[in-house]
């Protein structure tokens, strides 16, 4: 059977997603987490968690552990200060990126330290491998150095030479597209892509999709994102 494009692509509009209101916390949960479970949205490919979180000022996530996940924050607005067991500690700002490889367990704290709401996305992959010594890391991309094209921020792919480093089949691409234009990605035939706008609307080889909503595709090979307004987009593809 042949599978066709309206079939491989399913939108997750972002009212259907997992919603938890701690006060200090707003967050939306695109995967099963926490509290929130569906059985239809237990992982895409090796994605586990994609969490659309919004912080509230001077707060934040106390210490606590992890251990076998590769962990990735992308920052859209204001800033998120990292610290952990392992004595690393940072401050990654509206659109950088931080990685942590949890390996064989890490302790970490991830504070808004500012005097504005921080929103992010928090993006769980399982590993290729359990255990591995913990890792983390950040750095800053330019979001004019993304304009019209994705730029991968964070790999498991050795060919990927500028981005922060990951130990799962995956990637992490992001990038800005102007009302009116389009970008095209090429990956392997049965990669499972998952695509968040984190700002304006566009079409997915020509299906609407709004702001924060989810896309999960399995690919075909190649899919062409077309911004119906200026966009922000964050794509994983992973096995």
């Amino acid at each position: 059977m042949t599978t066709t494009i309206a079939s491989r692509i399913e939108r997750r509009p972002f009212a259907s997603l997992g919603h938890a209101d701690h006060g200090w916390l707003n967050a939306r949960h695109h995967f099963s987490f926490a509290d929130y479970y569906d059985d239809e949205r237990m992982h895409w490919g090796a994605i586990r968690v994609w969490n659309d979180d919004e912080i509230g000022a001077r707060s934040g996530f106390p210490p606590h552990p992890h251990s076998d996940m590769e962990i990735i924050t992308y920052v859209r607005t204001g800033a998120i200060t990292h610290q952990d067991s392992l004595g690393n500690k940072g401050r990654t700002a509206a659109g950088d990126v931080q990685v942590m490889s949890a390996g064989t367990g890490i302790r970490h704290a991830e504070y808004n330290l500012e005097d504005e709401t921080t929103t992010l996305f928090q993006i769980w992959i399982m590993p290729r491998s359990r255990g591995g010594q913990p890792s983390w890391g950040a750095k800053p991309f330019p979001k004019g150095d993304r304009a019209g094209k994705l730029v991968v921020l964070a790999s498991g792919d050795d060919a990927d030479a500028e981005a922060l480093r990951i130990r799962a089949d995956a990637r992490l691409l992001g990038g800005t597209i102007q009302a009116g234009t389009s970008v095209t990605y090429d990956s392997a035939p049965g990669r499972h892509l998952y695509l968040v706008p984190a700002t304006g609307r566009i079409e997915i080889d020509g299906q609407a999709f709004e702001a924060r909503d989810g896309a999960a595709i399995i690919s075909g090979g190649s899919i062409t994102i077309t911004a119906l307004e200026d966009a922000e987009i964050v794509l994983v593809d992973s096995i």
